[in-house]
Parts: C-alpha cells; structure tokens; sequence
C-alpha cells in the first residue's frame, strides 16, 4: 500500500459505491506536505518525459497542479469553467461533463497561454469517466501541443474513465486506483500497481 493509499484508508470516506470523500486533505482542506508529496511522485514518474506546461481543470486540481509544476520548473495552465470579461482573444474550448456535479460545463482556455509545439503534462485529483481527462486533450491538440502524459491523484477503476483514456493510447498514471467501495463498512479496495 502505497503513501496515498493509506491516507484514503484513514482519512477517506466512502458515502456510497461510487463516491469517495476526501476533501479533509485533498480537494478542500490540503495538507500540504501530501501533496508536496504526490507532486515529487508524478515528477518521479513522468521523469522520462519532456514536460514545458502542466495544465489541470479548475478547480480542485489547481493546487495539486501547481505543486507539479514547481517540480517540473514549469508554467501551469488550468482550464477555466466560465469566461469572464478578464479573458480576451481567442481561445480553445471544450464541453466536459462533471461527474461530481452533475453538470456539462464548455472549459476554455486562452491560445495566449497554449501554443503549438509544447509539451503538455495534464493533472487532476480525481478521474471517473475521463470525461475532463478527454476535454483536456482535446483543448491540448486543438493548440498543436503534445500530450506527455496524463497523472491522476485518484482514479475510480469501476468506472471507465482510465481504461477510455488508456485505451486512446495515452500515457496515464495514477496514484491510487479504486477498484471497490462499501458504504456500510466504509472499505476502500485498491488496484494492485
């Protein structure tokens, strides 16, 4: 069981077969040495890759996110969900489906930020059905980029998200794979990696 994986057990919570909290240390309060922690393992992995921008989706990814990039040296995009009046030109747009939210949001993110020929690692805390994962990559190819990789915190294995991006033929790591929850003993069932 690896670092991550123990935290879930201990301070996770499982509301039902397909809904883990962990917003006491990931995706609301951060602990911060643990994510400083994830960040230096997605470094770790992704060694072999040459990384000029992370980019994540607003809004619980950004922090984890920025810990990447301060790992790799580089900038860090996100994708916002809403255009304001603070972003003008052209930018590149995607529809994703939230599954936390239950909700179909366009993310956009300005060309001014995302150009042809880089080299683009894409993190986020959870992964589901893939469906951010997919609006992302798409954002990064309309731009001319290369996707380097994809690093997900937590993945939701009984769900297909992984295997779609997988499958697409994209480099994807993640931390922790849940394979099963129980709401009623509160366990958690990892993927063995």
């Amino acid at each position: 069981m690896n670092f991550l994986e123990e935290r879930i057990i201990k301070d996770g919570v499982v509301k039902s077969s397909n809904v883990l909290k962990v917003d006491s240390f990931l995706n609301h309060q951060m602990d911060i040495a643990l994510i400083e922690e994830i960040a230096k393992e997605f470094k770790r992995r992704f060694a072999d890759k040459t990384v000029t921008k992370v980019m994540t989706i607003e809004a619980s990814g950004i922090g984890i996110a920025a810990f990447v990039a301060k790992e790799f040296g580089v900038p860090l995009v996100f994708a916002k969900k809403s255009k304001s009046i603070n972003i003008d030109g052209d930018v590149f747009v995607a529809e994703v489906e939230s599954f936390t939210h239950r909700n179909k949001n366009q993310v956009i993110v300005s060309k001014k930020f995302l150009h042809e020929g880089e080299h683009i690692l894409i993190i986020d805390d959870f992964m589901a059905n893939g469906c951010a994962m997919q609006g992302l990559i798409s954002i990064v190819e309309s731009a001319g980029a290369t996707v380097e990789g994809c690093g997900i915190v937590i993945e939701k294995g009984f769900q297909i998200g992984g295997r779609v991006i997988r499958n697409l033929g994209y480099h994807v790591e993640s931390l922790a794979i849940v394979d099963a929850m129980d709401a009623e003993t509160g366990s958690v069932t990892f993927r063995e990696q």
